[in-house]
């Protein structure tokens, strides 16, 4: 049922009977797309009351050996070893944040294929945007995971600190983060000005080199993307996107930061799209 390198990473933390007890739960989940323990324990072949089979998963739910570091960080590692040559390509990773009833889920996640899988996520103790520290932290998972590999991040409005811009590019770090309007910039030779103001219009892009972001001193010089889709069919998408990157070409940073939305698709899936996380 799993691939062999699933199943040699789950014999080595876990027992003959837990790994068995994952795999039942594993086709259960596929089966019957739910991730409910009373639904699964209402279906789970095991002949005791309804209400033993309960505990019986949640005692196995709450093994240390399930945890991120012990199970799932060897298999990401492995899955991307087989998948990506050291050095061959670049990783494209996206940050985002989503919630879920009252869970602040801050995520990273690995683009592949116009789809997101979740590398590793904090549960924000409080409403509202992460901070710089919260994104450093997640981040600095990803120089220990994928040690030798490039990496790209990509982030939405959230992320349009010029601090957050600064460190990736010091951990040498690709990045395309898109910018609110109200940013200023400063072009070489020129005085500050905001975005806005730049006249990005519907079927408009360009490219500056060089720029200096938010009147604050002491950061690095970046490039700016900007992009408007054009009209099409009549629709106009509500705003374009500005982007601060060190990537050095505009049609890199458009190519890189459309793949962002693989990270909507799989809170979808998260959701309601799929196993309906939300529900439990």
């Amino acid at each position: 049922m799993l691939p062999k390198f699933y199943q040699n990473c789950a014999h080595y933390v876990l027992t003959p009977a837990q790994y068995k007890m994952l795999e039942i739960l594993l086709m259960l989940l596929q089966f019957h797309k739910t991730v409910t323990i009373e639904k699964l324990a209402t279906v789970f072949p095991q002949p005791i009351r309804f209400e033993s089979r309960r505990r019986s998963i949640q005692r196995f739910l709450m093994l240390p050996q399930l945890s991120i570091p012990y199970l799932w960080f060897p298999l990401i590692k492995r899955w991307v070893k087989n998948s990506f040559k050291t050095g061959e390509k670049r990783l494209i990773f996206a940050i985002d944040r989503t919630q879920w009833r009252s869970q602040n889920v801050f995520v990273i996640s690995l683009i592949e294929q116009k789809r997101a899988i979740p590398v590793y996520w904090l549960l924000l103790p409080k409403r509202g945007c992460s901070n710089l520290a919260e994104q450093k932290k997640l981040i600095r998972l990803l120089l220990q995971l994928f040690k030798g590999y490039r990496m790209l991040v990509l982030g939405d409005r959230e992320f349009h600190s010029i601090k957050l811009a600064n460190w990736l590019h010091s951990k040498g770090i690709d990045f395309v983060l898109r910018q609110k309007q109200g940013t200023y910039i400063r072009q070489e030779n020129q005085s500050h000005q905001r975005l806005q103001s730049l006249g990005l219009t519907p079927g408009i892009s360009f490219f500056l080199t060089g720029i200096q972001a938010t009147k604050q001193k002491g950061f690095a010089k970046f490039n700016l993307a900007g992009y408007y889709k054009r009209k099409y069919r009549g629709v106009v998408e509500p705003a374009g996107w500005f982007l601060l990157t060190n990537l050095d070409n505009l049609p890199d940073a458009i190519k890189a930061f459309k793949l962002r939305s693989g990270i909507e698709a799989m809170f979808k899936d998260c959701k309601t799209g799929g196993y309906n996380l939300e529900s439990t």
